[in-house]
């Protein structure tokens, strides 16, 4: 006869085969929806691949997934964030609720830019939620949305949306030049766009700046500069004065003959192809000719005008020192 005791002491094991079995197939499921979302999942998705409610709250008890808002489970116990966390923001912001913003221009490939929140927009019809560390805007009419990946406003809708939100003057311009010149979006969608805008607080000058950088150095009327020359009390320069170059010839934007300082206003077209190897290439000759070339990318002059004609001024005082 055995001994009842010693049968108290034979360990059991802590989960059955099956349960082990279900576990395991509940996890793969699971992973398997919420790897093309960065971790995350919703309920539904989960139920449409073929696991219950009860799976899902097994899950939860055991601390092996988090619910993350009225939809969203995390798959993964790990930190919300990047991908993860802006499927998140769409799913529980409210129905219809699309990225957009700097957030869709960074979801549609933005590169070397950050921001501190994520921008979602409701359509105005829809209840919204608010949740920590998103900004929901609703406006009358959301726009042309994309579809594939994160969901999203258009390109063009999102740039001028963005600089509409930036907080700053200099904030809207870098990220619009940005999108144009990392090419998510044509000039010319950017501009339709922007004639269909109606109010902006920052109307003057997205005018000024949208049309810097859809019309490159064109866009800075011939009588600009010089005004600018006189506000800073500068002499007023000759401008597209032609030189002759062992090439051929060019004509240089702002050109000070007696002191011999040459400023080139670069609009846009200097920002791709080979623009910038005949740019230097140019600007090599002038040096040679023992002329100053100062360059001023015509963004920069909008934005930051003081500074690039303080150093307007340097220049023609040193060339005159020089001279």
């Amino acid at each position: 006869m055995s001994d009842p005791r010693q049968e108290s002491r034979t360990p059991r094991p802590r989960f059955s085969l099956q349960r082990a079995k279900r576990r395991a197939r509940r996890s793969a499921t699971a992973q398997g929806v919420a790897s093309a979302y960065g971790g995350v999942a919703t309920r539904r998705m989960l139920r449409a691949a073929g696991l219950t409610s009860s799976d899902i709250r097994s899950e939860v008890e055991a601390g092996r997934w988090a619910v993350l808002g009225r939809h969203t489970l995390g798959i993964t116990t790990s930190e919300l964030a990047g991908q993860a966390r802006a499927w998140w923001a769409v799913w529980e912001s409210g129905p219809g609720a699309v990225l957009d913003g700097a957030s869709a221009l960074l979801a549609g490939g933005l590169t070397g830019w950050t921001v501190d929140h994520i921008d979602v927009t409701v359509p105005c019809r829809n209840r919204a939620h608010a949740l920590p560390g998103v900004r929901v805007h609703r406006p009358r009419v959301v726009g042309p949305v994309m579809r594939g990946g994160l969901p999203r406003t258009s390109p063009a809708v999102a740039a001028v949306r963005a600089a509409e939100w930036a907080r700053s003057d200099r904030q809207a311009a870098t990220i619009l030049a940005m999108a144009v010149q990392q090419r998510l979006l044509r000039t010319e969608d950017l501009l339709t766009r922007w004639r269909e805008v109606r109010r902006s607080r920052r109307r003057h000058f997205l005018d000024t700046i949208i049309g810097d950088i859809c019309d490159g150095a064109h866009s800075l009327g011939e009588l600009d500069f010089a005004r600018l020359c006189r506000i800073y009390h500068l002499p007023i320069p000759s401008r597209q004065v032609r030189r002759r170059l062992p090439d051929g010839s060019a004509y240089l934007d702002v050109y000070w003959d007696g002191p011999g300082l040459h400023v080139e206003i670069d609009g846009s077209g200097h920002w791709v192809g080979l623009a910038p190897v005949q740019d230097s290439l140019r600007q090599n000759e002038v040096a040679l000719a023992d002329d100053m070339t100062l360059r001023i990318p015509l963004l920069g002059l909008r934005t930051f005008e003081e500074r690039f004609m303080d150093q307007v001024r340097r220049g023609l005082a040193r060339r005159r020192l020089a001279s």
